[in-house]
């Protein structure tokens, strides 16, 4: 009797297990790599409050393609393997035969969280139909930003809009600040050290990687700070390396890329997936707020973000340690600041 009852736990365990796999979530999400990193508090709420199975995100593949296997988001689908721009014409005149690749796509998941379309717009009602010609789904549609009197970080906000859209019984969590979101594997740090190593970089334990663009061209702190910080880094001993992305290189005169290699090594024409294994082995970063920041910070690197225009409370990059500086809006991208760059080397100094 007593291994029939271990066979029937067994068996209980495992149907068990198998309900909760079918029970998938899909996030939809747009965003740069910044948005994506973002998301992932979010993902991570609806997989352990909803007992789901796994959290797929659908996006463009050049900025979730990392995620998978370093994160608690399971799959990556990619948004042009699919005819969204189908989904936004007016609902009265949307359909979808038996069969349709949207249906098929979408049968897949029981939640399905999206950061396209508005609330009561044609796509969402587009979406709930599509959904719901296979089964019965739940749709959530979530702003990107949240309205101007909010003042909680964004992760937060995420959280609170789909436990009150959801219409179930569930305890928000609030999300943990000081977690690393993303875990960089043996591999990734085997190929890091390699790649570096191509580039002549030193492995001493006080390599600090600077990054001194965004996306906006608005929240980069100017350049000449970065040149300076450097150069005091370099002086106390450190290992520095610059990492431009192709913005950066089509932003930056000649003369200023030129003053940038001159002052420390740079890392150009990476793919994410490369910057992903160098900042894995770096013992500091400096940055913008911007999507590589969030990486760093994400992988759990000792990091310093600086922040102009946008707000730290509601963009701060999620990690373990992290520290923020805010500079003057008005002037964060016009001229350089002496005194930020004193306040940010007292921190390095003493943290790298």
């Amino acid at each position: 009797m007593k291994g029939s009852d271990n066979i029937l736990d067994m068996l209980k365990d495992k149907g068990a297990e198998a309900i909760r796999n079918a029970h998938r979530g899909l996030i939809l999400q747009p965003g740069a790599i910044g948005d994506c990193i973002l998301t992932l508090p979010l993902a991570r709420f609806m997989k352990k409050s909803l007992g789901l199975g796994s959290v797929d995100i659908l996006g463009r593949t050049e900025y979730i393609s990392i995620l998978p296997g370093r994160t608690c988001v399971d799959g990556v689908r990619s948004m042009d393997s699919l005819e969204l721009h189908r989904l936004f014409i007016s609902a009265k005149e949307f359909d979808v035969a038996d069969g349709d690749a949207l249906i098929n796509f979408f049968a897949d998941y029981c939640w399905i969280v999206t950061f396209l379309g508005e609330p009561y717009s044609d796509f969402e009602q587009n979406l709930i139909y599509t959904v719901n010609c296979s089964h019965s789904g739940e749709v959530i549609t979530l702003p990107m930003k949240p309205p101007g009197k909010f003042k909680g970080h964004l992760s937060d906000f995420y959280a609170q809009q789909f436990v009150e859209q959801c219409g179930m019984s569930l305890k928000r969590s609030r999300p943990v600040k000081d977690a690393a979101l993303i875990k960089a594997t043996k591999t990734d740090i085997k190929n890091g050290k390699e790649l570096l190593k191509e580039f002549d970089v030193k492995l001493s334990g006080n390599l600090v990687i600077l990054h001194p663009g965004s996306g906006g061209l608005h929240k980069c702190w100017h350049v000449e700070n970065f040149l300076a910080v450097a150069q005091k880094l370099i002086s106390k001993g450190f290992e520095v390396v610059f990492l431009l992305g192709p913005a950066e290189q089509e932003r930056f005169s000649p003369s200023v890329i030129d003053d940038v290699k001159k002052t420390a090594k740079c890392l150009t024409d990476l793919s994410l997936t490369q910057v992903l294994w160098v900042l894995s082995c770096s013992d500091g970063f400096i940055g913008n707020d911007s999507g590589i920041t969030h990486l760093a910070a994400g992988l759990g690197v000792k990091t310093i973000a600086v922040f102009g225009p946008t707000s730290p409370a509601l963009y701060r990059p999620t990690g373990p340690a992290v520290t923020i500086f805010a500079g003057r809006a008005a002037t964060f991208a016009k001229r350089p600041s002496p005194a930020l760059q004193r306040k940010l080397m007292d921190v390095a100094g003493k943290w790298f």
